[in-house]
């Protein structure tokens, strides 16, 4: 054990500051679907995944990987597999309440995204590690700590002044051979990154009020 490092407690008013201008800031982050071809330094994307790495996880196990793609042809190849899953999704698999769900966010099987943006961050879950004499090593609640540490890879790219969409075709498995991962990682999402396109759209919603996501007791 170490002593607690950096920590810096802050005055009541200064916490009511920083805690409101955290919100003002992440309140601003959308969902984008419409990105622009504009290259984003790979610099940047390194910092958000050291952002990513430092989120809390099982045990300290770390149990993720991030593979970054911009190479056009994985990416379009990407864009095949995740296309033909969300055919089957849209055309047969959705029972018709997912649908009527999904129909004010203007979402279909077509995924261009996925080749106009610079990056797709490939996020994979790793059930268990493997140590250099090949024994494993179970890795616990991979599943959450993938969540959190996503959570904080969005929030570093709204923070870098960039957008972001989650995309999860179903199943993803086409996603170890294509970005060459092994068999004790499974795909938890593709994060698709980059600028909005000029004249994105985004859809009108709104977020729950604080009395309807949290109370005390």
């Amino acid at each position: 054990m170490i002593d607690l490092p950096g920590y810096r407690e802050l005055p009541p008013d200064e916490m009511l500051q920083q805690a409101r201008a955290f919100y003002l800031h992440i309140r601003r982050r959308r969902t984008v679907r419409d990105f622009s071809e504009r290259l984003v330094p790979r610099a940047v994307i390194d910092e958000c995944l050291r952002a990513a790495g430092t989120a809390p996880n099982g045990a300290n196990m770390q149990p993720w990987h991030f593979v970054v793609v911009s190479d056009p042809a994985v990416k379009h190849a990407i864009r095949i597999g995740a296309e033909r899953e969300e055919h089957e999704f849209y055309h047969g698999k959705a029972p018709q309440e997912w649908l009527d769900a999904l129909e004010p966010l203007g979402t279909d099987e077509h995924k261009p995204f996925l080749e106009t943006a610079p990056f797709l961050i490939v996020v994979f879950a790793q059930s268990y590690g493997v140590l250099p004499d090949g024994r494993r090593v179970k890795h616990y609640y991979a599943q959450e700590s993938l969540g959190i540490a996503t959570g904080f890879l969005i929030g570093a790219i709204h923070a870098a002044g960039l957008v972001s969409l989650t995309h999860t075709p179903s199943p993803m498995g086409f996603l170890n051979e294509l970005c060459r991962r092994p068999a004790n990682e499974r795909p938890f999402l593709i994060l698709v990154v980059g600028y909005p396109a000029q004249g994105a759209k985004v859809p009108a919603i709104t977020k729950k009020p604080l009395e309807d996501i949290a109370s005390y007791i």
